[in-house]
């Protein structure tokens, strides 16, 4: 099996049960520091409600990841109100809703899920290029990294993406039973890296990386470390996000406003 980032050959580290049924081989290559699952067949079955719902922290997550989100954007990349972004693979548009609620112009993208929470704000092409994506917990569930991360950069005309995915030992992959986030039981994490390996995939994508806990920034242009060190400390982080939206204002009722006319104008 070759490597689905760099072609090169890979190495086969264990097999695990997924979904207490599905025999898998996890295949590792040392080049990208990249472990990865080939030809899931079970996925239909992983994202079956029935599983979805065992994700009982959605709501806490999106909360933390605005707070996180708004300090970013505001303090390391300097937006004050001009800039679009869009959360692809968005889910129920929660985290599109709250970014708009601080103040933010967001939009959502998701081919498999429906937009619950951030309606009449789908991200449209006329909407033109965005400062940023986000990809929140979904690269782990990528069969091809590179690609969706070119592809959507593509899309979007972004030049930054902030995502989160949890890390394994810079070339000590874990074995089956030493790590949840192969989440066996749910069957939907099929890639995995390391923070060596995103530093090459970084590199593989011409882009510069910047860590930041869980929380990982890709850029193709060079941005202040301080700066975003300082926007993800842990006792800032709040404080700024509030700061932010407090000086760029809630898009909570100029956007209800605009649904409003819409409604009208699809009504007359």
């Amino acid at each position: 099996m070759n490597c689905h980032i760099c072609g090169a050959e890979t190495q086969t580290i264990f097999t695990a049960t997924l979904l207490k049924k599905y025999e898998a081989p996890y295949h590792y290559c040392a080049g990208c520091d990249h472990v990865f699952v080939d030809h899931p067949t079970w996925l239909d079955e992983a994202y079956s409600d029935a599983i979805l719902h065992q994700d009982t922290d959605v709501a806490v997550r999106n909360i933390l990841t605005a707070l996180r989100l708004a300090a970013i954007n505001y303090l390391a990349l300097g937006d004050r109100g001009q800039a679009k972004y869009v959360d692809v693979a968005g889910g129920y548009g929660l985290l599109a809703r709250l970014m708009r609620d601080l103040g933010f112009d967001y939009y959502w993208s998701d081919r498999y899920a429906k937009n619950l929470f951030a309606k009449g704000f789908d991200y449209d092409p006329r909407h033109g290029a965005c400062l940023a994506i986000s990809a929140i917990e979904v690269l782990e569930h990528t069969l091809n990294p590179f690609e969706f991360i070119q592809h959507n950069l593509a899309t979007y005309r972004a030049g930054i993406l902030i995502f989160t995915t949890e890390t394994f030992p810079d070339n000590h992959p874990p074995g089956p039973t030493q790590w949840g986030y192969y989440s066996l039981d749910t069957g939907q994490h099929i890639a995995f890296f390391s923070r060596q390996g995103l530093t090459r995939l970084a590199h593989r994508l011409d882009m510069h990386y910047y860590p930041l806990g869980r929380l990982h920034v890709f850029s193709k242009k060079p941005l202040s470390s301080w700066r975003l060190k300082l926007a993800s400390h842990k006792l800032l982080v709040v404080p700024v996000a509030l700061f932010a939206a407090l000086r760029l204002g809630s898009k909570r009722g100029s956007d209800q406003v605009a649904i409003r006319k819409r409604a009208a104008q699809r009504e007359a």
